[in-house]
């Protein structure tokens, strides 16, 4: 078998260049980790790759998809036939084709995403789905400017204009007009050859943050919540996917840690949820708030063992201005 390796996904805020550092911190006796923010499944992937159970939860459906292909999954991959189904047929007028024409895709586009989700439903196995939204999502991101649903229309026109980009930025970005097609065919190799059985079972969950601390068991809980007084607003970036996946207006979610007014109640209450637990990895930022040592206060009451480490690491969607600037943190916490 070739050895694992985690696919092109286009998350913000990913941990890709880092995970494998996160990972390292891990205490060597913890055999179950729950990634409980898992977003794009970065640190999931390398903690599945190491031999580790793992359970993958994020309130975003899009996510949670991505946690069923290549974290839950262990052996299911997509055959030509698969997508030769999930392209075939006539251009529909469905969902997309109401709510989103000329708002991020154009209409034949739209007709196009109708057809396929209609032909996902087709596929016999769970974990297929899976894969197809995984990589319908990954082409809908590709030709998406910035890569996030928060573009204006006539933004997203220009920037898809070729001549305009090549004059403005040097660089024509052509695959912003490949089709949906393409972009899925490109990418089918390294999303089938991600998928691996590490021995080990899995869980991908599709729950607020506090519903499954509340109902999971691990050694150590990893978590990576949206850093408030950043540029974070998931829902914002990703929402359309699920809306996609429902065929219906997905609604933003509470505990989304963009307001900072809330951000210190909630960070209380997740140290309140992650009592039962021994081990807890907290991904952080040196910008965000709370701040380091109001945050660091709190994981270390009732006398738990913290370490707070650091590593470089650019925040994706960071003004350019600010980028060097920012570092990421890592809490270590021993819930003893």
């Amino acid at each position: 078998m070739n050895k694992p390796k985690y696919p092109k996904i286009n998350y913000i805020g990913n941990k890709e260049k880092i995970a494998s550092w996160i990972c390292d911190q891990l205490p060597a006796d913890v055999q179950t980790v729950a990634d409980v923010f898992s977003g794009g499944c970065s640190f999931s992937y390398e903690a599945k790759k190491r031999g580790l159970s793992v359970i993958a939860n994020d309130i975003l459906q899009i996510n949670h998809q991505l946690a069923l292909a290549l974290i839950e999954n262990n052996d299911v991959i997509l055959n030509d036939d698969d997508v030769d189904l999930i392209f075939s047929g006539s251009l529909k007028n469905g969902f997309m084709t109401e709510h989103y024409s000329d708002v991020f895709f154009f209409e034949q586009e739209c007709q196009e995403l109708d057809l396929y989700r209609q032909n996902i439903e087709k596929l016999d196995n769970p974990y297929k789905k899976a894969l197809a939204f995984a990589l319908i999502r990954r082409a809908m991101i590709r030709k998406m400017p910035y890569s996030r649903f928060t573009i204006p229309w006539e933004k997203v026109k220009q920037l898809r204009d070729e001549e305009y980009s090549y004059a403005k930025y040097g660089r024509r970005r052509a695959y912003h007009n490949q089709s949906f097609e393409f972009h899925f065919r490109e990418n089918l190799r390294a999303y089938n050859q991600a998928v691996f059985n590490n021995g080990k079972q899995h869980q991908a969950l599709n729950q607020d943050v506090f519903e499954v601390l509340n109902n999971i068991q691990a050694d150590a809980v990893y978590l990576d919540p949206p850093y408030t007084g950043t540029m974070n607003n998931y829902f914002g970036f990703y929402g359309l996917l699920d809306s996609y996946i429902s065929s219906s207006i997905a609604k933003p979610f509470d505990n989304h840690f963009m307001d900072k007014k809330q951000a210190i109640d909630l960070f209380k209450k997740l140290v309140e949820y992650l009592k039962p637990f021994r081990y807890w990895l907290f991904s952080y930022n040196n910008v965000s708030q709370p701040n380091r040592e109001e945050l660091a206060q709190m994981l270390a009451e009732n006398g738990r063992k913290v370490q707070i480490l650091e590593t470089p690491h650019i925040y994706k969607v960071t003004g350019k201005e600010n980028k060097q600037n920012h570092k990421e943190i890592l809490f270590l916490v021993e819930n003893i």
